[in-house]
């Protein structure tokens, strides 16, 4: 499994938190992301065995998340399922008695999303053996390089053509989704937050600027590929 393919479940009372946390996720490529507002919710996905990361706020209703996680420590570890503890307590006690109950992490709200995303990552990559994403993709005479960034020409110039933040989203969501049809509104959200709505002409413009990196004929795609009416498939 990919560390994008993991299936991540955010445990928070509070609704605005979790729709962030899960377009912040969605956007850096994260694939499955769902929330629930209760540890007794909490608790029936991970006995359904439907979630691979928790991330698990401290000040829930009816259960804290500290006397949850103490109960649900052993199945938890069962299913080799990381814990970090998102929190508004940022107390040093509050952070030391989250980590001496065997969480993987402990981070305070607020919170940079990148920081976030990168603790996701390395926890993910530490407690299971997963498949590193790949970094490099060539198209027909252009080679996709993520780690830097930029798109390479392999017709012996070896000019490299720097990708916009938002052409590098996009061309990575498309990269690790070969075959597959991604939506507008899929695209949209991931690129964009859950403010997503009316930016489908944008979208269309950053496909366009997108193509002229990554083809040899923009105008007749080889690799990235309109699916009318739905969005749009990257053929590797």
């Amino acid at each position: 499994m990919k560390i994008n393919e993991a299936r991540i479940l955010v445990a928070d009372d509070h609704q605005e938190l979790c729709a962030m946390v899960r377009s912040i996720c969605l956007r850096e490529g994260f694939l499955h992301v769902d929330s629930v507002c209760s540890c007794r919710e909490a608790e029936e996905r991970i006995l359904g065995e439907k979630a691979d990361f928790l991330i698990l706020d401290v000040n829930m209703p009816y259960e804290d998340g500290f006397s949850f996680f103490q109960r649900m420590k052993n199945e938890l570890q069962r299913q080799n399922v990381p814990v970090l503890f998102l929190s508004a307590r940022d107390q040093d006690e509050d952070r030391l008695l989250g980590l001496g109950l065997g969480a993987d992490d402990y981070m305070t709200k607020p919170f940079l999303p990148r920081e976030l995303v990168l603790r996701i990552q390395a926890i993910l990559r530490r407690t299971w053996r997963l498949e590193e994403e790949k970094q490099v993709y060539v198209l027909g005479n252009r080679q996709a390089d993520l780690s830097a960034g930029v798109v390479q020409m392999l017709d012996g110039s070896g000019k490299r053509i720097p990708l916009t933040n938002k052409e590098f989203k996009l061309l990575k969501l498309f990269l690790e989704n070969p075959g597959r049809i991604l939506t507008f509104d899929y695209l949209s959200e991931a690129v964009w937050g859950e403010n997503y709505y009316d930016y489908e002409n944008t979208l269309m413009v950053h496909i366009r600027r997108l193509r002229e990196k990554i083809e040899e004929e923009p105008s007749a795609p080889r690799h990235l590929i309109t699916v009318k009416g739905l969005g749009y498939r990257m053929d590797l």
